[in-house]
Formats: C-alpha cells, sequence, structure tokens
C-alpha cells in the first residue's frame, strides 16, 4: 500500500475506486466497507484509494472540545489498513479551509480532479463538505457530469454488526477490552518505548516495564490490572499490564506499565506493542507493599488461568 500524506502527493488515477472517511478503529463496519471498496477494484481492474483524514475532523470543527480520543493511532491505521489490501491511503491535514469547502468543490477538485474516481463506496450516513451538509443526494447529482458511480453501503449492512467507534470507546474507556475486540476483530493495543521508572515492581518480585505513549490523543483503556501479550522484535510474551496512579505508593502521575512473565531482559528505550486481551480488576489502595505484592501474586494467577484457557 502507498501512503500519501498530503493531496497534492497523490497522481490522478485513470479508474480509481475510492471511499472516503475518518475509520478510527477500523472496526467490522468499516471493514464491510473497504472489503467492498477492494472487490470493486479488482473486478473494474482499478485501484482502491482511501483519503482519511488527520487530525480528526471534530477536532478542528470543535477546537474547545478536546476530550476525543483515538482508537488507533495514525501508524496503526494505516497498518490495518493495508493489511486489509487497500492499494492506497491517502492521509490529508483536516484544516478549517477544508471544512469550508462547498461540497460541489469538494466533488469537482478533491473527488474529480485530484483522486481521479471512477466508482466511490460511502456509508449511508457520510456527510461533506462546509457545515457538513454534503450527502449521498450531490454524489449522485454530480455523477452524471463527471462520470463516475456511487454505491452506498445501507445502515442495514453496517448496522448489523451493531457496532461503531463510539460504543468501542465506551467499551475501552469502561476497561472491557474483550467487547472491544469483539467489535474490532483485532486486540487493542497500546505501542510505545519503555522508559525508566522508579525500580518499585522489582523490589517486590514483579518488575515492570514502563510504556511512554507519545501520541496525545491515543486513548488509554480504564486504570486496572489486565491480562496482555507483548511483542517486541518479533518475539510475543505473556504478561500483565497496569494502568493507573499507584495509589498504594501516593502516586501523582497516570502509569502505563507491564510486567512481561518469564523475561530478564533490559529493554529501556526499545518500542514495544502490548495487545489487551482481558480486564482482571480495578485499581485500588493497598495498605502497604506486602499487600500490593500479595495481591499481585492473584493477579498473575489469574493471568495465567486466562492464558490456560484461551491461548
Amino acid at each position: 500500500m502507498k501512503i500519501y500524506h498530503h493531496l497534492s502527493e497523490f497522481k490522478r488515477l485513470n479508474n480509481a475506486v475510492a471511499t472516503i472517511g475518518t475509520f478510527d478503529g477500523v472496526h467490522f463496519g468499516h471493514q464491510k466497507i473497504i472489503k467492498r471498496l477492494c472487490e470493486l477494484a479488482k473486478a473494474s481492474g482499478g485501484e482502491s484509494v482511501i483519503l482519511t483524514f488527520f487530525p480528526h475532523p471534530r477536532l478542528i470543527i470543535d477546537p474547545e472540545n478536546q476530550d476525543l480520543k483515538m482508537i488507533n493511532t495514525i501508524e496503526e491505521k494505516a497498518e490495518i489498513l493495508a493489511s486489509l489490501g487497500v492499494d492506497h491511503l491517502i492521509i490529508t491535514p483536516f484544516t478549517r479551509d477544508f471544512s469550508n469547502m462547498s461540497p460541489a468543490d469538494y466533488i469537482e477538485h478533491i473527488l474529480v480532479q485530484t483522486i481521479g474516481i471512477k466508482q466511490l463506496i460511502v456509508g449511508y450516513d457520510h456527510r461533506f463538505g462546509k457545515d457538513r451538509k454534503g450527502g449521498t443526494t450531490d454524489l449522485l447529482a454530480y455523477s452524471g457530469i463527471y462520470n463516475y458511480t456511487i454505491e452506498e453501503i445501507g445502515e442495514q449492512d453496517i448496522n448489523d454488526v451493531a457496532v461503531s467507534s463510539t460504543k468501542i470507546r465506551e467499551s475501552l474507556l469502561n476497561g472491557n477490552v474483550a467487547l472491544a475486540a469483539a467489535y474490532l476483530g483485532y486486540h487493542f493495543s497500546l505501542t510505545g518505548p519503555v522508559v525508566k521508572g522508579d525500580k518499585i515492581g522489582r523490589t517486590i518480585g514483579y518488575p515492570t516495564a514502563n510504556i511512554f505513549i507519545e501520541q496525545p490523543y491515543k486513548l488509554i483503556p480504564s486504570d486496572g490490572i489486565y491480562a496482555v501479550t507483548v511483542e517486541m522484535e518479533n518475539e510475543v510474551f505473556k504478561g500483565m499490564a497496569y494502568i493507573g496512579q499507584r495509589p498504594t505508593i501516593n502516586g501523582m502521575t497516570r502509569n502505563i506499565e507491564v510486567n512481561i512473565f518469564d523475561f530478564n531482559r533490559e529493554i529501556y528505550g526499545q518500542s514495544i506493542k502490548m495487545n489487551f486481551l482481558e480486564f482482571l480488576r480495578h485499581d485500588v489502595k493497598f495498605e502497604g507493599l506486602e499487600a500490593l505484592q500479595l495481591q499481585l501474586s492473584k493477579d498473575k494467577e489469574n493471568t495465567l488461568a486466562f492464558f490456560d484457557k484461551h491461548l
């Protein structure tokens, strides 16, 4: 898959089969659209194109509301789309000027002149242009002028899987990573470099790798203990992750750390990926490190029992 970070980088195609959207999570509903996109491109001898935006349009249109967090980083999204067989991914900056384009200008200048659409696949609720006034009616009205066809994925087809990015975000913020995985079709993950912590974990027999999440817009699941797998350098390990402020030691910042089972290497600075499989318990304050150590022993037992049952 070829990736372009601005529309200006893209060379107009003769037979583009395209779809447009933020596709946060690239969940089952999105995957229906993308599967159809690739089918049509193959059948017509064309090339599949996805136009997506960064940052998320809502962060530009409503700048006072910066609470929206993304299920995927832009890199994660690109990796998933590539795995689905997409030929071209255009990641265009979403700006005020872009949001103020009229539907007619958007169709002519972006879809036709820049991308070269011959077929366009959209979801039933697709909106575009200034004040989101553009929709399928506009696309159909101009299709005869610019010689392209429209295929709309109906509400029933998408909602058959009863999934939305909002539902997935809510699941993750409630710690329900298993439900999120059922919606997504893959396990939610966090990726980042290992940074130095205060090494308290190793004093009680549970050393942890502290993960720094570099993208401020990336969603972090609810505080608690999770069963995870950890990927690094083409190896996969089992472990239990912790998210929280470490109330037992009166921590002041929110930490993301993982105790990797059967592992004893120095990995500071190395990037690792944690896949969240199951929520085990909420974060609580214990009377001291001894009580915390006892609970961590139970947590490890529960994590290993989960892996024995599911992996």
